[in-house]
């Protein structure tokens, strides 16, 4: 029989859009989760054998065999720990248990497993070990991999916005022509908003929590077995150690608020990627932007000419499905029956799923940007068809001049028909103000009516 390729995945993610959720591999997968699972149990045994209340000693050469087991993890130990949960390996009987499985796996390498080997998990509860993992594979995720790419997108941005800062365009508020704006400081707006939400979730991802504190957290195994030892201290530095932030309160469940915090940071960004796609969408329908077609690319089925805005769609789409996750998350996981139930396990293995759907999407709205160019002559066509426009600023130096009919006699000209600046120059001259106010009404245009538009794109730099 033929083995079945990506083409046959159940998720998208590993199948269509693989090739984008790849750098996602290391923190999402099974594996590693059994990975970060291992550098915990690890960790905390050498940790213990540091203190000199507990006879457990561990030579320099066995602390770095068993740093191999989590430095040097690979697909073959993957599947030994497999086997130790479902079927069996070696000497040891199915645990059924997939924590548990870890432990006998870190015993193998032990040179004295009937010494050393009930030091493996000493006093520990599942939970200790896999709210740790969860979040040693959550902050990089974020940090190294999603992070990078949210940077990438703002930068892309910002150069972009300081390259066409002086482009004038026509806006629309409630979809209507309004005052003229540059496409420059569109995007600036962009920028600016999707660094303050980068700011936000990388200080979400800074403050990650961990907990190590027995099964309800109380540290009752713990102080039994060693009362004189200041357990709380032990804890804290081994979490710190990890490169988390110490919890110093929990039940048996880290209470996940950290993790909420970072799904709702994310989605934080995504709202505004999302935003950001639509207007380009609009743009390119709009033809104020043009795109750059790909050669042997396909627009549609049926109609040749067609290049489509498929990215910004694309990203759309996915942003919106990781949103819809994140909610998911963050409500899910910052609940709990009393101090532990088991239901957050199974949903918690969907964090990068989560992510996956944010990766692609920014991948997307890279690859829309890219491909995108102003089309400045429609620009003007645009700003020429609605010279309406400028009645904001003839109204505004009329009321200047005090005349309290400026309002209503602009809005007599324009609301809801179409005006020229004919009709415009008409009405200049039959106002009884100044020449020099005339000529300064007579040199309004809607191109040139963009205020500081172009110079707001300096704010990005400050």
């Amino acid at each position: 029989m033929t083995e079945r390729g990506p083409l046959y995945a159940v998720s998208p993610l590993d199948g269509r859009y693989a090739r984008y959720t790849e750098p996602l591999t290391d923190y999402a997968s099974e594996a590693a989760l059994m990975c970060a699972r291992v550098e915990v149990e690890v960790e905390y045994l050498i940790a213990l054998a540091d203190l000199d209340a507990t006879p457990l000693s561990l030579t320099e050469t066995t602390r770095e065999n068993l740093r191999d087991c989590y430095r040097e993890f690979d697909a073959e130990d993957a599947d030994v720990i497999k086997q130790l949960e479902t079927s069996g390996y070696g000497d040891y009987e199915a645990t059924n248990h997939d924590v548990k499985a870890i432990e006998y796996f870190i015993r193998m390498y032990l040179p004295d497993e009937d010494e050393q080997g009930p030091w493996v998990h000493f006093g520990l509860t599942s939970e200790d070990v896999n709210n740790l993992a969860h979040r040693l594979l959550v902050k990089p995720a974020v940090e190294d991999v999603l992070v990078p790419e949210i940077r990438s997108i703002r930068d892309a941005l910002a150069d972009s916005a300081r390259e066409h800062r002086d482009v004038p365009m026509l806006a629309r508020t409630h979809g209507q022509p309004a005052t003229p704006t540059t496409y420059g400081k569109e995007l600036a707006v962009y920028a600016a908003r999707l660094g303050q939400a980068l700011g936000r979730l990388e200080a979400a991802a800074d403050g990650i929590t961990g907990k190590l504190a027995g099964a309800s957290g109380t540290y009752a195994a713990h102080e039994a077995a060693y009362p004189d030892v200041d357990w709380q201290a032990v804890s804290r530095s081994f979490v710190e150690s990890l490169g988390l932030e110490w919890r110093a309160l929990s039940t048996q469940v880290n209470p996940c608020d950290d993790l909420a915090a970072v799904f709702d940071a994310l989605r934080g960004v995504n709202n505004v990627l999302r935003d950001l796609d639509l207007d380009m969408w609009l743009y390119v329908s709009d033809r104020y932007l043009g795109q750059k077609s790909v050669a042997g690319e396909t627009g549609s089925s049926t109609m040749p000419h067609k290049v489509n805005p498929i990215d910004f769609e694309n990203s759309e789409g996915n942003l919106t499905k990781a949103n819809s996750d994140l909610t998911f998350l963050a409500d899910y996981v910052t609940t709990s029956r009393l101090q532990r139930d088991l239901s957050d396990s199974t949903v918690k293995r969907n964090i990068g799923s989560a992510f996956a759907y944010c990766l692609i999407a920014y991948e997307k709205t890279q690859r829309g940007l890219s491909k995108v160019t102003p089309n400045e002559a429609v620009m003007q066509e645009s700003l020429d068809d609605n010279p309406e426009v400028i009645g904001e600023a003839v109204q505004t130096i009329l009321r200047r001049e005090g005349d309290t009919e400026a309002y209503e006699r602009i809005k007599a000209l324009t609301r809801g028909q179409r005006a020229t600046l004919a009709d415009f120059r008409e009405l200049f001259d039959d106002l009884d103000v100044d020449e020099s106010v005339k000529a300064e009404l007579r040199a309004l245009s809607p191109a040139g009516y963009t205020g500081i538009g172009a110079e707001l794109v300096d704010e990005l730099d400050n």
